[in-house]
């Protein structure tokens, strides 16, 4: 059933959504409404109005000086509310900060939210040279990123092939790269490495590893993940990393699994 015929205002409601979703992903930097409009595929002047219409509301905000869209007070205050009940980020910190300890290097959780990953958590190493390809909020498709490609290779089968079969777009947005096949290629490796790498695939010299966390009935809900430039994920350290990402990992399941249920 299509239920944008049975709903009133579902349309406006979905645009609305995505549009908080595109200003949130650019962080503190912000958003152009030209961006918006292009990563939305709708017009400018519907973009902006829908964007006027939020700021109204407190959901999105404007800088003065350079015109760019950004997060609203409206949206801190919803998420402190919701974080009470979603409480996986700060159950998880000391986790991902231990993490970035162990290794040096920027560390992150990420959740699924459908065929996305979206980080939530970023702790920095002691490292001094830094990615900074993900941050709080980011998203990106499942299968481009580290963590979104440790959650889709762990995902039941049927799911990772209607998945598979829905995202022939991956390598016009994102390059050759990410074509189906070359996506098939990485997921079997995941496997059977046990985590996910990156080797710059979304950014030059940017590296990154990424492995499942686990929800208590065994689905890949989120993932931990390491970043940093190329030179600090090769042979020499890479088994390393590797290893104390799985670890981690492993440690972040238990505690989510035996979390007291909202």
């Amino acid at each position: 059933m299509n239920t944008e015929r049975v709903i009133p205002g579902t349309q406006a409601i979905a645009r609305a959504a995505r549009l908080l979703r595109l200003v949130t992903a650019a962080g503190d930097d912000g958003i152009s409404v030209s961006d918006v409009a292009h990563a939305a595929d709708l017009t400018r002047s519907t973009t902006h109005r829908l964007l006027s219409a939020l700021q109204v509301e407190g959901l999105v905000d404007r800088h003065e000086q350079t015109g760019a869209w950004l997060s609203g007070p409206e949206l801190y205050l919803m998420g402190t509310v919701a974080a009470a009940r979603y409480s996986v980020p700060a159950l998880a910190r000391d986790v991902v900060r231990s993490l970035a300890a162990r290794t040096e290097e920027s560390a992150f959780l990420s959740v699924r939210r459908g065929d996305e990953s979206v980080c939530l958590v970023r702790e920095d190493g002691s490292f001094p040279i830094r990615s900074f390809v993900l941050s709080e909020g980011v998203r990106f498709p499942l299968g481009v990123a580290s963590a979104g490609l440790a959650i889709l290779a762990f995902l039941p089968a049927d799911k990772c092939e209607a998945y598979l079969s829905s995202a022939s777009d991956l390598r016009e947005r994102y390059g050759a790269a990410h074509s189906i096949a070359q996506l098939r290629a990485r997921i079997a490796e995941t496997r059977d490495r046990g985590y996910a790498l990156n080797p710059g695939l979304i950014v030059e010299g940017s590296y990154g590893i990424g492995a499942a966390v686990f929800d208590s009935e065994g689905r890949p809900a989120w993932a931990l993940s390491l970043t940093g430039v190329q030179f600090r994920f090769g042979a020499d350290r890479l088994p390393m990393l590797g290893r104390a990402l799985l670890s981690h990992a492993h440690q972040l399941t238990g505690i989510l699994a035996s979390r007291p249920r909202p």
